[in-house]
């Protein structure tokens, strides 16, 4: 399974991606904004996509309804330090396959990955 990661801190790219690739998955990808990870997205396409929120430039959120308007199959799962109602709604409204709130536990985050691409 090809995995797009999406954060704009290499520390936590590097975190999900190892964590990711020790339990047999590939990560195809990092961008570490909105439109980077739209351009990657297109470019590699994913089977999965995590996908940070608060980023510099286009969010997770808006680089997430994007993506999902081009490919409404497409799986995402936002990972973020807002754990606020409000977001975790909208994010579920547009599609998104789950929400993991950041710190994260390497099961939590190898688990949502599982259920998403079941």
């Amino acid at each position: 399974m090809k995995i797009l990661v999406v954060d704009d801190s290499l520390l936590l790219r590097n975190i999900i991606k190892n964590e990711l690739s020790f339990e047999g998955y590939e990560v195809v990808a990092e961008a570490k904004d909105g439109e980077d990870a739209i351009q990657k997205y297109n470019s590699t396409k994913p089977d999965l996509v995590t996908m940070d929120i608060t980023m510099d430039g286009m969010n997770g959120l808006d680089a997430a309804e994007h993506i999902l308007k081009q490919d409404p199959k497409a799986k995402i799962i936002m990972v973020s330090a807002l754990g606020e109602d409000e977001v975790m709604s909208k994010a579920v409204r547009l599609g998104v396959k789950d929400f993991i709130v950041k710190p994260f536990t390497p099961e939590r985050l190898i688990n949502a990955v599982k259920k998403a691409l079941s």
